[in-house]
């Protein structure tokens, strides 16, 4: 992969990440702990516990979705640096350019993608 198309994929990952951070920050309500948003939470929905509760395991379902994004957008970033960017992790192939234009931190060509989601089907 020549400089500039890794240039221009590490530019898109930068701005992805800056977004999730920004996410978080949101769920968090700015510079608000965990902890803080969570006893928030329950505070201000007192009068419906249910609803306080569906609230907080999404509140927590988005977080670790979005942490799990982070991961892999710093993944993605570390590939750049170090080279294998665009190289399937499993088997080594070029992962086409419009797969990494619609997922930046494919780690995968689509057949060892599909292996690997048919693996973990079949153990469910």
């Amino acid at each position: 992969m020549t400089a500039h198309i890794s240039d221009t994929f590490a530019a898109q990952l930068q701005e992805m990440r800056t977004d999730v951070l920004a996410q978080l920050r949101a769920q968090h309500g700015g510079a608000m702990s965990r902890a803080e948003s969570a006893a928030e939470a329950l505070g201000n929905a007192s009068d419906d516990q249910s609803q306080a509760n569906t609230e907080r395991e999404l509140s927590f379902t988005l977080e670790e979705r979005e942490s799990a994004e982070l991961i892999a957008i710093d993944a993605a970033l570390k590939r750049i640096a170090d080279g294998s960017f665009g190289l399937c992790v499993d088997c080594g192939v070029s992962i086409p350019a419009s797969r990494l234009h619609a997922n930046p931190t494919a780690m995968r060509c689509i057949d060892c993608q599909t292996k690997l989601e048919k693996t973990e089907s079949d153990r469910l």
